[in-house]
């Protein structure tokens, strides 16, 4: 009996062992195929290489916009005669910025994104080591090439980030770059905060290695551009060829359709948040001297709006094939809520008067006391939503306009950077007060507008879908 038992027992050892045996090669072959399959993804791998590209050259130009103003003090008390402005040279990045889009495409028809990006980068290359020796007529002559370069490395990245994607990938695609690109705020305002916390003046050797340390990071970046491979049937999709003179006039025809007039509303409002959270709101903490150390909240800003960008473009970036399931506009309507909730903390926490210099001004909470960590709750709240917004945009765009990604990608930055530029001019007569109204006023319509296009989009979607009808005789059921 014991001698049955024992034989049984072996025997059913043997069956299990089988099976699990079974159950590992089982388990491993569909590693081995899923893994495979990720290594062939030579799309996702491709939008990988532009976020890096991204985050290498815009982490030198974040950083060196920073310390801008410090910098060009520092070299006016050294040289009286060097008369440069940082807020002229700004305007005029803008203005050529603005102005340049309607080119864009055209030349992106012409030398194709890879190209255009190339070139875009060496002028941010350029603007960067112009520092190395300054001299008034070359700031502004920089600051003119890098608003043309803006155009064109922003231009090229849309159009070869929607030829990596498809309508599935595209919420994804936009995501990952999106964080990757993001994380130059971070390593950018932790070099301006560390390298520079308590410093006044920026001396000529601590510039000399400064900006050459940052122009090496700016042609690394540049040189990652140019390992990306042109796009094709094996990496992601050919664009449509067209000519320079064909896509401007689709340009035009473009900016004069419903769609694009309505998203226009949230282009601009993304510029107006954009100027705010990068220039208005950090002066406006380094101003507020009721804070223990306002100068230092500077930096920190940088950091908190860095990680609520990052935050955003990686949970869109992971999940994006999951919530665009549900569509673009519950992600907007985060965002829009977000920076609601960010604007009334920002109107109690900081002074209306914050804008125009130091202010020892009360703010509404219980003393008249500002709050240092609500004010970087805002920042977070500020990159966060920001993340929302554009995320989404590019995600429509890439979308919508497959086809026609060049020149729409173009009209985004257009009117973004021509609604910055507004916002630059009037944040040094408006009281911060007033700023706020006007952005939440954009916020809401801008909301507005991008749902309308989202839901017409989705509509003129389900209409493509092939309709069922089903029919039943008497003796049987046939569907068709």
């Amino acid at each position: 009996g014991s001698l049955t038992i024992t034989l049984k027992a072996q025997g059913h050892c043997s069956k299990s062992t089988v099976l699990i045996r079974k159950s590992l090669v089982f388990f491993f072959i569909r590693r081995l195929k899923s893994t495979s399959k990720m290594a062939l993804d030579r799309p996702l791998i491709n939008v990988m290489l532009l976020g890096l590209a991204y985050m290498l050259v815009f982490t030198s130009f974040q950083t060196q916009g920073n310390m801008q103003q410090v910098v060009i003090d520092s070299i006016q008390k050294e040289d009286p005669s060097f008369t440069g402005s940082g807020y002229i040279s700004l305007a005029v990045i803008y203005a050529v910025f603005a102005t340049m889009n309607w080119f864009t495409p055209s030349i992106l028809a012409y030398l194709g994104p890879k190209l255009t990006m190339i070139i875009g980068a060496i002028t941010y290359s350029i603007f960067i080591a112009s520092f190395l020796w300054p001299q008034t007529w070359l700031l502004y002559l920089v600051s003119v090439i890098v608003g043309a370069g803006a155009a064109l490395i922003w231009t090229g990245q849309g159009n070869y980030l929607t030829l990596m994607s498809d309508k599935t990938t595209m919420s994804r695609n936009s995501g990952i770059f999106w964080a990757m690109l993001q994380t130059s705020m971070v390593f950018g305002n932790l070099f301006v905060y560390f390298k520079f916390r308590g410093e006044k003046t920026i001396d000529q050797q601590t510039r000399l290695v400064v900006f050459s340390a940052l122009t090496v990071v700016s042609v690394i970046g540049l040189l990652v551009l140019m390992l990306l491979p042109k796009p094709s049937a094996d990496n992601g999709r050919e664009d449509q060829k067209s000519s320079p003179r064909a896509e401007l006039i689709k340009s035009v025809k473009l900016f004069q359709t419903r769609e694009m007039l309505l998203l226009s509303v949230t282009f601009l409002y993304t510029g107006l948040e954009l100027s705010f959270f990068s220039g208005v709101y950090s002066a406006c903490l380094s101003f507020t001297l009721r804070f223990a150390d306002s100068k230092m909240l500077v930096g920190l800003s940088g950091i908190f709006i860095g990680c609520g960008e990052i935050l955003g473009g990686a949970v869109f970036g992971i999940f994006g094939s999951k919530t665009i399931k549900f569509g673009r506009d519950p992600i907007v309507l985060l965002g829009f809520l977000v920076h609601i909730v960010c604007f009334f903390l920002i109107f109690m926490n900081v002074p209306s008067v914050a804008p125009f210099g130091d202010t020892y001004d009360p703010v509404y909470f219980s003393g008249g006391e500002p709050n240092a960590v609500v004010a970087m709750l805002c920042s977070f709240l500020l990159g966060l939503g920001d993340a929302c917004f554009n995320t989404q945009i590019y995600s429509i765009l890439g979308s919508v306009y497959s086809d026609n990604s060049g020149p729409a990608f173009a009209l985004f930055k257009f009117t973004q950077s021509l609604s910055a530029a507004c916002c630059f001019f009037y944040a040094s007569v408006l009281e911060l007060h007033y700023q706020l109204i006007i952005l939440v006023i954009f916020c809401a319509a801008g909301t507005l507008t991008f749902c309308m296009v989202e839901w017409d989009a989705y509509r003129k979607e389900n209409a493509k879908k092939p309709v069922t009808h089903a029919y039943e005789d008497d003796d049987d059921k046939n569907y068709s």
